[in-house]
């Protein structure tokens, strides 16, 4: 079986991957990741993540391997949360998010030849209150820029302020593994 195509630079998928001990390469393609705001929140990861899949089959010329997308979104009291601008920005993230139940919503698309699989899986994600100089120490010593909501799950804000998670941690990473697995069969 030639290699899976992640179309993803993040750190964390790839690190899902080799847990996984799936065989792949990266190609990254980049693409303008804007949308149309008549979107429903639910579709827009998935939406992206589909973008992502074609936009890269065509510039690199795939044919004949399979590619997997994904793009991730965090919402909370329907706001969108991306990723953070500049310090500022995760700052008032991470503010929004303590105390507070938010969606953690991981669009994926899988491409093969002319067979596309997409789905949307989402994760409920408590965190717990935290103080302002509890945000400022994360945001300093983390460089939380790339991720989505200005967070990653398997760091120290995680460690210590999810108090609850509902559906799959994985997704909350950036790829929501069961599933994928299922495709990859």
């Amino acid at each position: 079986m030639q290699k899976l195509i992640l179309g993803s630079g993040s750190p964390r998928r790839k690190e899902i991957l080799e847990l996984a001990d799936i065989k792949f390469e990266v190609l990254v393609s980049d693409i303008d990741e804007s949308f149309n705001s008549q979107i429903p929140i639910i579709e827009i990861a998935e939406h992206l993540a589909k973008r992502k899949a074609v936009a890269i089959q065509k510039q690199f010329h795939i044919t004949n391997q399979a590619i997997l997308t994904a793009d991730t979104i965090v919402v909370v009291d329907n706001q969108i949360l991306g990723k953070p601008a500049n310090a500022q920005d995760a700052y008032q993230m991470l503010k929004l998010l303590s105390d507070k139940t938010h969606q953690v919503h991981t669009g994926v698309c899988y491409l093969f030849e002319n067979n596309q699989y997409h789905l949307t899986d989402t994760t409920f994600v408590k965190f717990g209150k935290m103080t302002d100089d509890e945000i400022w120490y994360y945001i300093e010593k983390y460089a939380p820029m790339d991720k989505a909501g200005a967070y990653a799950i398997q760091e120290w804000i995680g460690v210590r302020y999810i108090q609850k998670i509902e559906g799959c941690y994985y997704n909350v990473m950036g790829l929501p593994l069961p599933k994928i697995l299922h495709w990859l069969k």
